[in-house]
């Protein structure tokens, strides 16, 4: 999903749009643009008083309809259907933990299910728990290398990790568009990418490139700004 999206000194956070929890999810905006992580489009991406779930400790303030379909998912941990209710609505109200504890009951019905694997790797991709999106990432590239969303967003999680590795990051990256030299998020995250590491010279021409391929993309201005710094320290 979003998922729509940070990185310049964590410049915004992840925003993006749910498109239905398990539908195609596409994230562009902020600094670096998950192609698969479904996020909502702001921090509140709920309504304005929009009652929270919760997380199974006794807490109250489900609505009556989000905290059936909880409780009938946690009564029947063989319903697969019911898992994958309950982390659909978990993660329209960001509770991306929440989210993958269901999710991981639900691919414990179904381990092959490809859906379910890389919805995991999208939620502990949105909980920040970057690590084990990896894992879940690899799994679903082990069975699919040739979805280019997920090796983009596989190869965001070597970038915002506490430890990042911008080389691998980049790495993968570039093996996306090799297969897509049109790949959007792809080519806007290896900007930031070689920003961060820092590499003026690729960083500038792949930003060239990004004009090119999409010239309204929003991010192109602080990228630009943010070479430009480079080149005067």
């Amino acid at each position: 999903m979003t998922k729509e999206n940070l990185l310049f000194a964590i410049i915004g956070m992840l925003i993006g749009l749910i498109v239905g929890f398990f539908a195609t999810n596409s994230l562009n905006q902020g600094m670096l643009a998950p192609a698969t992580t479904a996020t909502q489009p702001a921090p509140a991406g709920l309504p304005a008083g929009h009652p929270s779930v919760p997380d199974g400790t006794g807490g109250g303030g489900a609505v009556p309809e989000i905290q059936a379909a909880i409780e009938k998912a946690k009564q029947d941990p063989k319903d697969f259907e019911a898992q994958m209710k309950a982390a659909e609505l978990y993660y329209q109200i960001q509770r991306f933990d929440g989210a993958a504890e269901f999710l991981k009951k639900a691919n414990a019905i179904q381990p092959d299910n490809y859906e379910v694997i890389v919805n995991l790797g999208n939620a502990y991709f949105d909980a920040g728990k970057y690590d084990e999106a990896e894992k879940w990432y690899t799994t679903a590239l082990t069975k699919k290398p040739d979805n280019l969303d997920v090796r983009t967003d596989f190869a965001l999680t070597f970038v915002f990790r506490d430890k990042p590795n911008y080389d691998r990051a980049i790495t993968e990256l570039k093996s996306v568009l090799e297969s897509n030299p049109a790949h959007v998020q792809a080519l806007q995250n290896l900007a930031v990418a070689y920003t961060k590491k820092p590499d003026q010279a690729n960083a500038s021409a792949t930003l060239a490139k990004l004009e090119q391929v999409d010239p309204s993309n929003t991010a192109i201005v602080k990228l630009r700004e943010d070479i430009d710094k480079m080149g005067s320290k």
